[in-house]
């Protein structure tokens, strides 16, 4: 998931060095940071939060074939 996340990020944002991705694994859930340049933040959420929306679908999709969840969230 850890993966999947961080490909996605860096095809959308000016500078993929700058992505960075962390995942907090519980048993049934595990919650996955990201965290990109302050000026590419715009782009990860998108207009009205539709590409963060989009993400957290993808992420869900995912999760649920192999019976986990995950929760994506965008840090500052």
């Amino acid at each position: 998931m850890k993966d999947l996340i961080k490909y996605i990020a860096e095809a959308l944002v000016d500078d993929p060095e700058a992505v960075e991705v962390s995942e907090v694994a519980g048993e049934q859930t595990s919650v996955i940071e990201l965290k990109v340049a302050k000026d590419d933040l715009g782009k990860i959420i998108g207009k009205q939060g539709r590409t963060a929306r989009a993400m957290r679908t993808i992420l869900g999709a995912a999760s649920a074939k192999i019976k986990k969840r995950s929760v994506l969230e965008i840090i500052e």
